[in-house]
């Protein structure tokens, strides 16, 4: 199969406006349905601060930021509206709001570019839809009470990008929103290059996510996010992502840098991955989780190089959502390298993500399905991972015994700890036909008494030139 990264490109600018200085929301908004209504064109923003609320982007608009040109949201919720996705099966937000900064919804030929900074001031936002709720007057119905703060549903996104095709978004820094960063939904031919994107204001505060698109190019960005940096979600169980690739990027999260999930209804096809730097990431580098019945297939990650992070590598099929069985198989990931330390990797964060609450040795790579549906046909190739070691049984003790003690968890949420003590310090491989490791080194920063493999149920299981070191 061939494999093409289709690059979206605006439709050709036929106007050009220069926004001018002290412009407020309405103002901005009139100038984007004039450009689109004369049939497109660039709003360019000079260098200064443009205080405004939800703005939406219309069909052959460009978004033209030069340096220095700051947006900056607004801190009340009330300059925020909802924005509707199409109705899907899995996807548990139909009938709340969808909000964001900035919007656009069955747009076409659009852009957002240059080199200035669209700012959320997210943690002031945030912060006013606590005290709102607190006081009764804008009570969020999905409040998480447990941990104390507005749900996702009601705090705005940066972007919030619907039903749209021919999508740039190039070099523009993105800074500081309440919830989720840049997301799309049911969007198609879309590039995005060139993002500084710091999305560490709040909780949710994802980086990039993608959820039933099709034809994205994601490439020389850099996000550093307290939630996923780069995240696919499939809520469409007649849909999915199709056609990704993300290349060259650096990652910093306090969650998984590149995910494929939790949300996981249609699919995650054809993915290509390479050249990803990650960064002092508490979770998983690289997480690829059906849980919710997606075909997961055709995947390739080429050259994921992981510093300082709690997890190489997490595949897990599962089924949460009740008869519907998914597919994990026809997966490669080549030239990965990791080291994992043993204290938190993202200790510098202000947000950090959610202590693991049992006691643990340090948790190997995890490729799991369960027991009537399997992960199929596997290749790792170039593998170098380092692991702390330093697991003791006063700790924890999993004896190869008591394998059958570890609980499947299949309609639990997909994590790397979610199995609790594992009895293996490299790699655990349950439920697994077709798995093979090929020039593959292990090693110990100190020591471990766990063996480096251990594999439960695994059939077709080949081992080329694998290397682990005690």
């Amino acid at each position: 199969m061939i494999f093409w990264a289709v690059t979206a490109v605006a439709a050709q600018n036929s106007i050009e406006i220069v926004v001018p200085c002290g412009a407020d929301s309405p103002g901005l908004q009139s100038l984007i349905d004039e450009v689109s209504d004369k049939g497109g064109g660039r709003i360019v923003f000079p260098k200064g601060e443009y205080p405004t609320g939800q703005l939406e982007l219309k069909s052959g608009v460009e978004l033209h930021l030069e340096e220095g040109a700051v947006i900056l949201g607004s801190t009340s919720p009330y300059d925020y509206h909802q924005v509707d996705t199409r109705p899907t099966a899995g996807d548990e937000r139909n009938d709340k709001s969808q909000l964001g900064l900035i919007i656009a919804k069955n747009a076409h030929h659009i852009a957002i570019t240059g080199k200035g900074t669209i700012d959320g001031q997210g943690l002031e936002l945030a912060l006013t839809i606590d005290s709102l709720h607190h006081k009764g007057e804008l009570v969020d119905a999905h409040y998480n009470v447990r941990r104390q703060r507005p749900s996702e549903l009601a705090r705005p996104t940066l972007f919030n990008f619907v039903d749209c095709q021919d999508v740039r978004v190039e070099d523009v820094r993105l800074r500081n929103s309440a919830g989720w960063g840049l997301s799309f939904h049911q969007c198609c031919d879309m590039t995005l290059r060139g993002l500084d994107i710091l999305n560490r204001a709040y909780w949710n505060n994802d980086g990039i996510d993608l959820t039933d698109c099709k034809r994205v190019l994601v490439e020389h960005c850099n996000v550093n996010s307290a939630d996923d940096g780069i995240c696919l979600k499939s809520y469409d169980p007649d849909s999915g992502n199709d056609s990704i690739t993300i290349r060259h990027c650096e990652i910093r999260s306090s969650a998984s840098a590149i995910k494929f999930g939790s949300a996981s209804w249609g699919g995650f096809r054809h993915i290509r991955i390479s050249d990803i730097r990650v960064f002092d990431t508490f979770r998983s580098a690289l997480a690829i989780e059906s849980v919710d019945g997606a075909i997961v297939e055709d995947v390739v990650a080429d050259g994921i190089v992981a510093r300082n992070t709690g997890n190489p590598l997490f595949m897990r099929l599962g089924q949460r959502a009740g008869h519907r069985k998914g597919v994990l198989r026809n997966i490669t990931i080549r030239n990965l390298t990791c080291d994992v330390p043993f204290g938190r990797p993202d200790e510098g964060y202000d947000l950090r993500g959610p202590e693991v609450d049992f006691f643990h040795n340090p948790f190997p790579s995890s490729i799991c399905g369960i027991p009537d549906n399997r992960i199929e046909d596997i290749l790792l190739e170039n593998i170098e991972i380092q692991y702390p070691g330093r697991a003791t049984k006063g700790m924890a003790y999993i004896p190869l015994w008591r394998l059958q003690d570890i609980p499947e968890q299949i309609r639990k949420y997909p994590e790397f700890t979610m199995f609790g003590e594992l009895p293996s310090w490299g790699f655990y491989v349950r439920h697994v036909s077709g798995i093979h490791f090929k020039n593959v080194r292990l090693s110990l920063a100190d020591s471990d008494f766990r063996p480096p493999f251990v594999f439960d149920d695994a059939e077709q299981v080949v081992m080329t030139n694998v290397m682990p070191e005690r």
